[in-house]
């Protein structure tokens, strides 16, 4: 098992001096009196509490890099050589119907009004961070077009500068979360839906009627928590006057724009911004069920849970209140996570890792399917980027994981696409793209296969991270066909979970999924003695 460094890291933009470093600590072993930086103890020393979230804010997303005992690289995806499980009914298995590129990767998730997807895969929440807000039509449009949900999340009303409220002080008003919306429609193919999180802020400002009456959203997500932090959402600003704003609307603000001592210290320029923090969430099993009644009453056709890397307890609650309540798609987000704005540290030791918390989630499934409770649909979160990682959650989670939702990784084709367009603008191609061309339609290898889907005129409308997204998701839907098809799976929904076998005993102890050496063992003996 490999250490982190708890003393300095890129996401931090710190490093140690010394070759040899506390294991613990990450301090150097030699701290000599007169270095010149630049850890994180000395960084902190001048620049404080800045030195908890990675930086640039805004130009970033971080991901937690702690290298757990186990995780989804300790298991392998099995191949087969005969058989053919999912083809379409009446089709007999043969070399000819059970190709691979015959493999429907289609899923749905509701628990009785479903949502069709094209591929097994979603964003995760995007919502008031500045990487969110500034790239959204990248964001948006990419999904519509891949056919896969997006997840706009929490606070982009309250911290929408051009939000109107009542006297009361409810949303009239929201023209951010309008464009979100109106952004993802234009281009919605039919397949995926747009869907909007709420938490404790968005509930007080009225989040959820604003949507549903000025949009018909047919379905919202509460908030219980994320895998990157165990602390509500956070976004920094750069202006007293943006912090007074929001402090004024309701939320926490750090530290507090309103003390003397604060502004004469970002008078002086030693506060360069402020943090915006929502608040933490409380449960209880009969408000959570009044709140999805009080949502139904209101019109949504589905009700969503996203929850963190929290131990087993709240899991269990987690899963056996949506069981009753009937949500119709529960996400489950592991450690360590990845986002534009959680505290580094936190994200680094915090919660419950991706594999051990899927596990679990399985097992608890299980567990009320015996009792003859249906369990929700579920989808796995915490780090997943190709299509090995998408197989092995839905085959960990089989029967109830219908969907993987993907934070960092679909957010990256985005960037990438935006930038192409830059540098195309500028003439400033780096090699690593002019490669492959100097235009457009050389660059992108589906710009053609967009063009046909939305047309001939529109698609010079398609903003170029939208493309990256399309071929990063087309990308994933082929990889996963192909090992869907070397498992003999020839659609989602024949996935199961003995398609895995763990690479280590531990594994096999933490998920249930046989050592390698005893998968299939009593199988193999039986033909031996045959």
């Amino acid at each position: 098992m490999n250490l982190q460094q708890p003393n300095a890291n890129e996401a931090t933009r710190t490093h140690n001096r010394s070759k040899s470093v506390s294991p613990m600590s990450g301090l150097c072993t030699r701290c000599i009196d007169g270095c010149r930086g630049n850890c994180e103890v000395f960084k902190s020393t001048f620049r404080g509490r800045e030195l908890l979230y990675p930086g640039p804010f805004g130009e970033i997303t971080a991901g937690g890099d702690k290298n757990y005992p186990i995780d989804y690289s300790h298991l392998n995806i099995h191949g087969y050589a005969f058989g053919a499980k999912g083809l379409p009914k009446g089709q007999k298995g043969d070399p000819d119907t059970a190709k691979f590129p015959n493999v429907n990767t289609e899923t749905a998730y509701g628990w009785t009004k479903k949502v069709k997807m094209k591929v097994p895969i979603f964003t995760g929440a995007l919502g008031s961070t500045e990487i969110a807000r500034k790239n959204w039509e990248h964001f948006a449009v990419g999904a519509a077009i891949s056919g896969v949900t997006i997840v706009c999340g929490e606070n982009v009303c309250g911290i929408d500068p051009a939000l109107e409220l009542s006297s009361k002080k409810m949303i009239t008003k929201a023209p951010d979360m309008d464009r979100r919306i109106e952004t993802y429609r234009r281009y919605h193919q039919g397949f995926g839906e747009i869907l909007v999180q709420m938490n404790v802020e968005d509930t007080r400002l009225g989040v959820a009627e604003y949507i549903i009456n000025k949009h018909g959203i047919e379905t919202i997500e509460l908030k219980w928590g994320q895998g990157a932090k165990c602390i509500g959402g956070e976004i920094k600003v750069g202006t007293l006057e943006r912090a007074l704003e929001l402090q004024k609307r309701g939320y926490i603000v750090t530290p507090d724009p309103s003390d003397p001592v604060v502004k004469a210290a970002f008078k002086d320029g030693a506060i360069k911004e402020f943090e915006r923090h929502s608040r933490l969430g409380f449960i209880d099993e009969k408000s959570f069920y009044a709140e999805v009644n009080r949502l139904r009453k209101l019109g949504f056709k589905r009700i969503t849970l996203k929850t963190g890397a929290y131990g087993l307890r709240e899991l269990a609650m987690a899963i056996k209140w949506s069981s009753k309540a009937k949500i119709d798609l529960l996400t489950i987000d592991g450690a360590p996570g990845g986002t534009g704005m959680s505290p580094w540290r936190m994200m680094e030791e915090w919660g419950m890792p991706s594999l051990y918390l899927h596990a679990a989630a399985a097992e608890f499934c299980k567990h009320l399917d015996k009792k003859g409770e249906r369990a929700p649909d579920i989808a796995f979160a915490g780090g997943f980027s190709s299509e090995d990682g998408i197989f092995k959650a839905l085959a960990l989670g089989a029967p109830y994981t219908k969907a993987v939702c993907m934070g960092r990784a679909l957010m990256i084709p985005g960037m990438v696409g935006k930038n192409i367009a830059k540098w195309i603008k500028a003439n400033d191609l780096p090699k690593t793209v002019s490669e492959f061309g100097s235009t457009i339609e050389e660059i992108f290898v589906c710009y053609e296969e967009v063009k046909h889907l939305v047309g001939n005129k529109e698609i010079n409308n398609i903003p170029l991270g939208a493309l990256g997204i399309y071929s990063y998701a087309q990308k994933i839907r082929v990889g996963l066909q192909q090992l869907m098809a070397g498992a003999r799976c020839f659609n989602v929904d024949s996935i199961t979970r003995n398609e895995l076998m763990s690479l280590t005993e531990e594994c096999a102890k933490v998920t249930g999924i046989p050592y390698l050496m005893e998968s299939y063992r009593k199988e193999a003996m039986k033909i031996l003695n045959s």
